[in-house]
């Protein structure tokens, strides 16, 4: 059977999502976790891979096993054997070919920054004190719609087939003294969403030209763009699959 496990993480103690040779992964304690209470070795399959100090409010993924659990017992089982920084919300059944990576429609990312020096977010966001002119940066946002190519954003030497992404939603917006960025698209490359964020924040601070990105993602360079910000404002928050994954 084959079997869908949402959850969360504190990514900060994490060396990323993906299982790492010498360092802690959320991957390997899920592992771990799994194995320990189902008596067999269980391999999971997430929905993405989250870098080092990435958080995530809504993660998937998926796994196999050839025996029955009570889904309920392994759910409180897990969220109590699991470091406090892992939670599981669901477990559910799903078809035999569904995949928590593959048959993912879309994925949003938030980046949250701080706008006022906050004692107990400097591990949960960006601190960035200077004035932001969020009009040029929701502007900015307009134009990656304009796109599909955005090369410019991803990590150097990244082994992929094509830097096409769906881009369905980007925005900045004020809430309180955070200033929250939303982007959701069909795939993210790696590094792409602190790529943005870096290039939309000299976009905000006034060092770069709204019209100056058509240029940058243009250029499919990525030393045009923008810094990459730090990790620990950078939240996986949904995730969405179509209906047909499930089996009930």
């Amino acid at each position: 059977m084959r079997y869908f496990i949402e959850f969360s993480y504190n990514g900060k103690a994490y060396h990323g999502w993906q299982n790492q040779p010498n360092a802690i992964s959320v991957q390997q304690v899920l592992e771990e976790a799994l194995s320990k209470l189902l008596r067999t070795k269980i391999a999971v399959m997430g929905a993405g891979r989250t870098d080092a100090g990435v958080h995530a409010s809504q993660m998937f993924a998926h796994f196999v096993v050839d025996q029955t659990f009570d889904i309920d017992s392994i759910i409180f089982k897990l969220n109590c054997f699991l470091p406090k920084d892992i939670a599981i919300h669901t477990i559910f059944e799903v078809n035999d070919k569904a995949h928590a990576r593959f048959n993912a429609l879309s994925r949003t990312y938030h980046y949250r920054i701080c706008t006022r020096k906050n004692v107990f977010a400097s591990d949960f966001a960006y601190h960035v004190f200077f004035p932001l002119d969020i009009e040029k940066m929701n502007k900015a946002c307009d134009i990656l719609f304009q796109y599909k190519d955005f090369q410019c954003f991803s990590k150097s030497n990244t082994d992929v087939k094509t830097y096409h992404c769906s881009i369905k939603e980007a925005f900045w917006e004020l809430e309180e003294h955070e200033l929250v960025f939303t982007i959701t698209a069909d795939r993210f490359l790696r590094n792409m969403v602190r790529a943005i964020v870096g290039t939309m924040i000299e976009i905000g601070l006034g060092k770069l030209e709204v019209e100056k990105l058509h240029d940058i993602i243009k250029s499919k360079d990525r030393s045009e763009a923008g810094y990459s910000v730090p990790a620990q404002g950078l939240y996986l928050t949904k995730i969405l699959y179509p209906d047909t994954i499930k089996l009930n």
